[in-house]
């Protein structure tokens, strides 16, 4: 017992004590938002005039975001499970690696396959390198603080989508298109490469040192309610399941992660091309999608740290019908002044939900397994942007219009957020310990 307790106290553990690798964890996060956003207002705007996909082809408009989406699902899973085995920095170098070639194919496009190609390695990068950010904060810091950790890595991701829409909108008039995309993607990916080579420390020590002290008996605090009918070192079909079906509290998580990436998908593809029809310029079209992104971001500054005050249950359902309320809001009015109001609901929705999500499953899963529960919510939430896609697609196409995608995805929400009320208790250890 006392070398068990020698172990245990090699690391230490909170955000003000391991201040220098949670900064840089910070830098690359947003990076890995520079290159989502990057897809986000040019993209989908010109779809039709650049790339030539044809005008109400709904389904092929959405066929990068669905490749994206069952892509970045998968490796999500990937990555959580890899990560348990050759640690965090390598997963998350690896993703950079995979990166480098999408600026290029967005350059020499000849067609909309090699848009939905670029996207499939987007989805490669982004769900070995955000999952990463993710995981690493998880392991530097405490019980206490997950929501805040989780929110400021949200905060700083989507900071950088909403960003990058900007930016890559008036590149795309100063430069073209493809050249400007060129530019902005290269440098962003070649730099978040670069720092994770020379600054990223692997954080993998720090979840076996937070094992180890739960095995000694030496943590501190109220005991999270981990579920009870998992292996001390489950496998991945025992975690995947878990977290699928197994535990009704992980099963309602997930099914909400899933059903919110439908808003995302239609921000992503809808959004820009029914803004772009109603007149706006691309400029225009990035400030709009970009008030989404930046109360999203920002607000979740807060949003996480309040659901380490009151619990994340309340957060997580406010939040799923405050962002359905948004995309509803949408389609009642016109106007940019009233679109940017209906997308600061939405980004505030998103906000409430996205971090508390996260650390509502960080609550409850157990430190041996942690990294893969993260790595499996993940794959469902994330498969929400495929499945998302594919149904609103079909929305659209079967019912002539682009606003019929928004209401179905307001629907959705809805009923989402009415299952995660019924279904899911709090989590947070503090105001639902276990016995």
């Amino acid at each position: 017992m006392g070398i068990l307790q020698a172990e245990v106290a090699d690391y230490r553990y909170g955000i003000r004590d391991n201040f220098a690798q949670f900064a840089h964890q910070l830098i690359q996060v947003f990076l890995v938002g520079l290159t989502l956003g990057m897809t986000r207002t040019v993209v989908p705007a010109l779809a039709e005039t650049e790339f030539g996909v044809a005008k109400g082809s709904f389904l092929m408009l959405m066929a990068f975001v669905v490749a994206f989406g069952f892509v970045k699902g998968t490796l999500n899973f990937v990555a959580g499970r890899l990560s348990e085995r050759i640690g965090r920095k390598r997963v998350l170098f690896l993703g950079w690696l995979v990166a480098v070639p999408i600026p290029f194919m967005i350059l020499y496009a000849p067609s909309w396959g090699w848009i939905v190609a670029a996207t499939v390695l987007l989805g490669v990068n982004q769900g070995l390198t955000w999952s990463m950010t993710q995981t690493a904060k998880l392991d530097l810091t405490r019980a206490d603080q997950r929501g805040l950790t989780i929110g400021l890595n949200e905060f700083s991701g989507y900071f950088g989508v909403a960003v990058a829409g900007i930016v890559t909108g008036y590149l795309a008039t100063a430069f073209g298109p493809r050249e400007g995309l060129l530019i902005f993607g290269l440098a962003a990916i070649l730099a978040a490469g670069a720092l994770t080579l020379l600054w990223v420390q692997d954080t993998l020590p720090w979840a076996h040192g937070e094992a180890k002290r739960h095995a000694a008996g030496s943590v501190n605090g109220p005991r999270p309610r981990y579920p009870r009918n998992i292996a001390e070192r489950p496998g991945t079909w025992e975690v995947f399941a878990l977290m699928s079906w197994r535990d009704r509290r992980m099963a309602a998580l997930s099914q909400a992660g899933l059903v919110e990436k439908f808003v995302d998908a239609l921000v992503w593809v809808f959004y820009p091309v029914f803004l772009y029809q109603a007149g706006l310029s691309l400029a225009g079209i990035g400030w709009v999608v970009g008030v989404y992104g930046f109360v999203w971001g920002i607000a979740q500054f807060f949003t996480g740290h309040l659901s380490d005050k009151i619990g994340r249950k309340r957060p997580n359902v406010w939040g799923m019908w405050l962002c359905g309320a948004g995309v509803a809001l949408t389609v009642l009015g016109s106007g940019e002044l009233w679109w940017s109001f209906s997308a600061a609901v939405m980004g505030l929705g998103m906000a409430l939900l996205y971090p508390n999500l996260s650390a509502a499953v960080s609550d409850i899963a157990h430190p041996n397994w942690r990294g893969s529960a993260i790595g499996i919510y993940r794959f469902w939430r994330d498969l929400g942007y495929g499945i998302g896609a594919l149904l609103l697609g079909a929305v659209a196409t079967v019912f002539g219009g682009l606003e019929a995608g928004f209401w179905f995805t307001a629907g959705a929400m809805f009923l989402s957020g009415l299952w995660l009320q019924l279904f899911c208790e709090e989590t947070h250890p503090r105001l639902n310990p276990a016995q």
